[in-house]
């Protein structure tokens, strides 16, 4: 067996583990409020780390550039509470015509 299966197989092990750990959690636990409302912000917290670090980052190092105005048109339109698709379109033809310049 290669080093390869072998990580992957420990993944799988892993994984499962993790997936039978979580069937395993009492309801009280579940329930609890504290737990309610960390298990609403997590996805948020995640979703605006990965954002965070498809504009700021280039490879290993900070960069500002057309994708931050694209951001910032996006933060802007959804503020205004203007529909999804119009805002992905809007920040992207903003983030291609800056990078056109």
């Amino acid at each position: 067996m290669t080093l390869l299966w072998a990580g992957i197989l420990v993944m799988v092990a892993g994984c499962f583990a993790l997936k039978l750990a979580g069937l395993s959690v009492p309801p009280r636990v579940l329930d609890h409020p504290f737990t309610v409302q960390v298990a609403d912000l997590i996805p948020v917290a995640l979703l605006g780390a990965l954002i965070a670090v498809q504009v700021f980052a280039d490879g290993s190092t900070l960069s500002v550039d057309a994708r931050l105005a694209g951001l910032a048109v996006a933060a802007v339109l959804l503020a205004l509470r203007v529909s999804f698709l119009p805002v992905v379109v809007a920040a992207a033809l903003v983030a291609a015509l800056l990078r056109q310049l």
